[in-house]
């Protein structure tokens, strides 16, 4: 039952990741391709848990990508408000 919710977690998190980029595309704005980096490497974190069948302990090589993910978000919510803030 678990390796059938990661899987649903990969398919909506590559979701979320191709409509930001979709908004990149239309926008320019790099907020958007910065959340389709991480929504991106949260999906292909889930699918590698999923298709390596292993238990959450086992796995910890596998929680960087979601590590990066999270950096990639914070770093454009960060860049988002220097970028406002310039004259």
């Amino acid at each position: 039952m678990k390796y059938f919710v990661w899987g649903t977690l990969a398919m909506a998190c590559l979701v979320a990741a191709l409509l930001f980029l979709r908004h990149w595309r239309n926008t320019r704005d790099r907020l958007f391709l910065f959340f389709a980096a991480g929504f991106g490497l949260m999906s292909l974190q889930w699918t590698a848990s999923s298709l390596a069948g292993t238990d959450e302990q086992n796995h910890s090589y596998l929680l960087l990508l979601r590590l990066l993910a999270f950096i990639s978000i914070i770093v454009a919510v960060i860049d988002k408000n220097r970028r406002d803030r310039r004259p």
